[in-house]
């Protein structure tokens, strides 16, 4: 296990070049020199034939100019400017927006008015309303919008969603699916716990768990059931953790009235600083889905990042929920695919989307809308609020 894990790792950290690169590929540029960017576009690109990151921009020149340099980019915009600067390049025709989210908004509008199409990091904005506006703007221009939920386009997060989805384990009854890491992994002066840049655990992790929960379920949320927040003095309306309840239409509920519609609960839970057992125990991340049905059950373990480890536990129950069968799954990808990472997934769905073909895997805007509308719904139950909207003003945009 160890040596397949990585043997998967040194293909996605040191991909080989396509054998047969485009002449003209598409050019992307970076929007700020991100620690997510070398791993979420920069590498994928490297292995891409149609595919090639142009740009980056970053605030500060000399920061800019190392990270070009460091990953082989042939333009760096910084300083005063430096987005705009990228976005009026007439070289690029497509922007990888991945700053805070209290700045997606605002960019990801800009790339949009400058004519380029966008992959946005999740979450895709800090309100509903504004992730319905870009992707409004996107259609109005023809341009494409891809919130970056990149575990969607991996085969293992698409096999389970299909053995779901096949009944083989019934009708759900619940699902959970939680997403925390130790403490000691985010520093106090991690963009994550600012407020006013759209942070908060389940902004930047309850978008996956919400996200993960939908996409296996096959439906949205009714209602938010129960929501707590914990959370610190130092951080105010920063939730470090959240545990939420929400209920889900069972297939047996009735359609046509809201009001008698039977439902199952759906726990979604994150945290930033996942406190050690006994005090002292180091804890390992909590990165899992599991779905309960009437006649079995799955679990999908690391569902975020299945590239480099995952399973997909599936068993078979009597009707005494004993278990009857079980096996155990896993999906890396085949040929040439194997090993690939989700961001690579997720950037030959997003290339194919651009030139006009039909890719494997694609949601639209409508889900992401779907899903940061039930975030918002969960941060007020918790009377922490929603993050806090954009006041930017949007020139040409009503």
């Amino acid at each position: 296990m160890v040596y397949a894990v990585c043997k998967r790792l040194y293909r996605v950290f040191y991909p080989l070049p396509p054998t047969s690169p485009s002449a003209t590929p598409l050019r992307i540029g970076i929007l700020g020199a991100a620690n997510i960017a070398p791993i979420a576009l920069i590498l994928p690109a490297k292995n891409h034939p149609d595919a090639v990151v142009h740009a980056v921009a970053a605030r500060d020149q000399t920061r800019a100019d190392a990270f070009a340099k460091k990953w082989g980019i042939p333009k760096a915009y910084g300083g005063s400017g430096a987005y705009q600067k990228l976005l009026d390049d007439p070289e690029i025709e497509a922007v990888y927006n991945p700053l805070p989210n209290g700045l997606h908004y605002e960019w990801t509008m800009k790339a949009l008015m400058a004519g380029k199409h966008v992959l946005l990091e999740k979450p895709s904005a800090d309100t509903a309303e504004e992730t319905r506006k870009m992707f409004e703007l996107a259609e109005k221009k023809g341009l494409v919008l891809l919130e970056a939920f990149h575990y969607r386009f991996h085969p293992a997060a698409q096999r389970a969603k299909e053995i779901v989805a096949s009944g083989e384990i019934g009708d759900i009854t619940s699902i959970e699916v939680s997403l925390g890491v130790p403490r000691g992994i985010f520093g106090d002066d991690d963009i994550r716990l600012k407020y006013e840049l759209g942070g908060g655990s389940f902004m930047d992790m309850g978008c996956y768990t919400m996200s993960t929960a939908r996409y296996l379920a096959g439906a949205d949320p009714v209602k938010v059931t129960s929501a707590t927040a914990d959370t610190a003095s130092k951080f105010p309306k920063i939730d470090i953790g959240t545990t939420a309840v929400l209920a889900f239409p069972s297939k047996s509920g009735d359609s046509e009235s809201s009001e008698s519609q039977r439902t199952y609960p759906v726990t979604l839970k994150t945290h930033f600083r996942i406190p050690p057992r006994l005090g002292f125990i180091p804890v390992m991340p909590q990165v899992y889905a599991k779905v309960v049905g009437t006649r079995g059950e799955l679990k999908f373990l690391n569902f975020a990042g299945p590239y480099i480890y995952h399973y997909i536990d599936a068993k078979k129950t009597d009707e005494k929920g004993n278990v009857v069968s079980s096996r155990t799954e896993k999906r890396y990808g085949e040929g040439e695919k194997y090993g690939w990472s989700t961001y690579r997934f997720q950037l030959e769905a997003f290339v194919d989307k651009v030139r006009g073909r039909t890719p494997q895997h694609w949601f639209d805007g409508a889900d992401s809308v779907t899903n940061l509308t039930w975030i918002e719904r969960v941060y007020e139950a918790t009377d922490l609020g929603v993050r806090p909207a954009s006041t930017v003003e949007i020139p040409g945009v009503i």
